[in-house]
C-alpha cells in the first residue's frame, strides 16, 4: 500500500473563508498534510493572525484578503493563486452565511444577500478556477453544504435553498469536469461547534433538541468535518466524485 495516497505533499489547496470555524480546521487539515495552503477571508487581521498560527506548526500558506461574493475579488484571487503556480490542486468552496427566519419574513435584500453568498459566489469561484485545475492532474473540489440542503432545519428556507443547490451543482460538475481529471464532492455537516452557531448552541432546550436527534448524541468537533473534506482530496479518493457525505452523527437517517 502506498502511503502517500493518504498525504497531500506537493499540493497546492484554496479554501475560502478559512480563518473561522469549518473552514479554519479545514486550512489546517489540509496543511498539516502537506499541502501548500492559500488562506482567503474578507479581514486581513484574521489571515495575519492565521498565518502566524500557520508559521509556528512549520505549515506552507499563503494569504488573500477576498470577499469572494464580489466579482472583482474574484478575479483578483484568481491573478494571484495563477501568478504563485500556474495550477490548483485543491479548492474548497466554504465561504458560506446565513439569516434565521420564517419564510415570510425575509426581505428581498436578506433573500439575496444568502443566494450570492452561498450559491452564485461558489459557483463563479469554481468556474474561474477551473483552467487552474485542469492544469493540475488529479484535481479535487470540495463543497461545503449542510445537512439543511439534504432535509428540513429550522435554519431557514433560502440557508436550505442554497445548500441543496450546491449539492446539484457537486453533481453536475463531477460529470461535467471528469474527463478533466477533475473530481467534486460534497460534505454536509450537522451541527459544528463554530462561533456560526454558538448562540443558538447556548440555548440549552434548543441543543438538547438537536443532541435527541443525533444518535450519536453530540456536537461535531470542527476537526471532524475537515477530516472528511481531506480524505475527499487525497489520492486515496481517487474513484470517489460527485458525493456527498453528511458528517452528522447519524441525524440524516435517524428515522422515528
Amino acid at each position: 500500500m502506498e502511503n502517500n495516497k493518504w498525504r497531500l505533499d506537493g499540493k497546492t489547496a484554496l479554501v475560502t473563508g478559512s480563518t473561522k470555524g469549518i473552514g479554519k480546521a479545514i486550512a489546517e487539515e489540509l496543511a498539516g498534510l502537506g499541502a501548500e495552503v492559500y488562506i482567503v477571508s474578507r479581514h486581513q487581521d484574521e489571515i495575519d493572525e492565521q498565518l502566524k498560527y500557520m508559521a509556528g506548526k512549520e505549515f506552507s500558506a499563503k494569504g488573500f484578503r477576498a470577499d469572494v461574493s464580489l466579482s472583482t475579488d474574484r478575479e483578483k484571487l484568481v491573478s494571484f493563486v495563477k501568478g504563485k503556480s500556474g495550477k490548483l490542486d485543491i479548492l474548497v468552496n466554504n465561504v458560506g452565511t446565513n439569516i434565521r427566519k420564517k419564510a415570510v419574513e425575509y426581505t428581498d435584500e436578506e433573500y439575496f444577500h444568502i443566494f450570492n453568498t452561498n450559491m452564485h459566489s461558489n459557483f463563479m469561484v469554481s468556474r474561474l478556477f477551473y483552467p487552474l485545475l485542469k492544469n493540475a492532474p488529479g484535481a479535487a473540489v470540495v463543497n461545503v453544504l449542510s445537512v439543511a440542503g439534504l432535509t428540513h432545519l429550522r435554519s431557514g428556507a433560502p440557508y436550505g435553498m442554497t445548500k441543496a443547490a450546491l449539492a446539484q451543482l457537486t453533481r453536475n460538475l463531477a460529470v461535467e469536469w471528469a474527463t478533466d481529471d477533475i473530481r467534486v464532492n460534497a460534505v454536509a455537516p450537522w451541527y459544528t461547534k463554530t462561533p456560526l452557531v454558538e448562540a443558538l448552541l447556548n440555548d440549552k432546550k434548543y441543543l438538547q433538541d438537536v443532541l435527541d436527534r443525533t444518535p450519536m448524541g453530540r456536537i461535531a468537533e470542527a476537526e471532524e468535518v475537515a477530516a472528511a473534506v481531506a480524505f475527499l482530496c487525497m489520492s486515496a479518493a481517487s474513484y470517489v466524485t460527485g458525493q456527498c457525505l453528511a458528517v452528522d452523527g447519524g441525524f440524516t437517517i435517524n428515522g422515528f
